[in-house]
């Protein structure tokens, strides 16, 4: 018995452990995994642009999205596009209480 867990465990390790000759691509990446924790432009667009028009409507925006979406549609035609999307304030990231030592103070 103790053989037979053995050789799984090492089959499920080389299994894990695989690597392949293939570059990753940026459609290998998971979404918001683009060094900052935050989607890009595509991401965003995609999730929120319900009915694929290429934009986002005051009704489809969510969010730190919905909530400036007056000072994000810059042209002021009632959509953001994805260049308003892109020159967008990217919102704060929000740490955890105490500085993400678990409320912990550094010393």
């Amino acid at each position: 018995m103790k053989k037979i867990n053995l050789i799984l465990l090492l089959a499920a390790i080389a299994i894990s452990c695989k690597s392949t000759d293939e570059p990753i691509t940026e459609s290998d990446e998971r979404p918001g995994q683009n060094g900052k924790g935050q989607p890009n432009v595509e991401e965003v667009l995609s999730k929120l642009d319900t009915n694929k028009d290429g934009k986002i409507s005051k009704d489809e925006a969510q969010g730190p999205l919905k909530n400036d979406f007056t000072k994000i549609d810059t042209n002021k035609d009632g959509f953001i596009s994805k260049e308003e999307l892109a020159n967008a304030p990217k919102p704060e990231r929000q740490g955890p209480p105490g500085g993400g030592q678990g409320g912990q103070p550094r010393r």
